[in-house]
């Protein structure tokens, strides 16, 4: 089992964070690389076996399941449904904690993959998707709201 995280702290509460990022069928709000997804059979999205697909050009290039969400927590885990990249059991973690700066971001992942793609897939996840959307994340809320 492999582990990636990527954390950012920002100035804004931990509570208008996860106003943000709660949302399970919302990443493309915020996150710059990340195309518009559609919920899967009119499924609610906050609900527990709702699956997101993210569509490129027409294809769909990946499917996530939500697992778990808890707005007390502030805290959603879903896991990879369908993708072309080559990792299984994939599960990632998305939350906001308090800090003494504000709040304390936290995406991160456990999954199974051969050795010697564990560095294909850091960069992929952890430096791409992740490390862009929380610096994302960071270029927000250090604007004047």
């Amino acid at each position: 089992m492999h582990t990636l995280a990527r954390t950012a702290v920002v100035t804004a509460g931990p509570d208008a964070v996860w106003q943000i990022i709660g949302t399970f069928g919302g990443l493309a709000d915020w996150h710059p690389l990340l195309p518009p997804s559609v919920i899967e059979d009119g499924a609610d999205p906050e609900a527990p076996g709702a699956v997101q697909a993210f569509s490129v050009n027409g294809q769909v290039v990946i499917r996530e399941r939500l697992l778990e969400k808890d707005d007390s927590r502030r805290m959603l885990r879903y896991t990879i449904h369908e993708s072309a990249v080559p990792v299984s059991d994939y599960v990632s973690t998305l939350s906001a904690h308090p800090h003494e700066a504000g709040t304390e971001i936290r995406w991160t992942a456990t999954y199974e993959a051969a050795d010697e793609l564990v560095p294909e897939i850091e960069k992929h996840f952890g430096d791409g998707i992740y490390a862009t959307g929380l610096d994302a994340l960071r270029e927000r809320f250090a604007r004047p709201a």
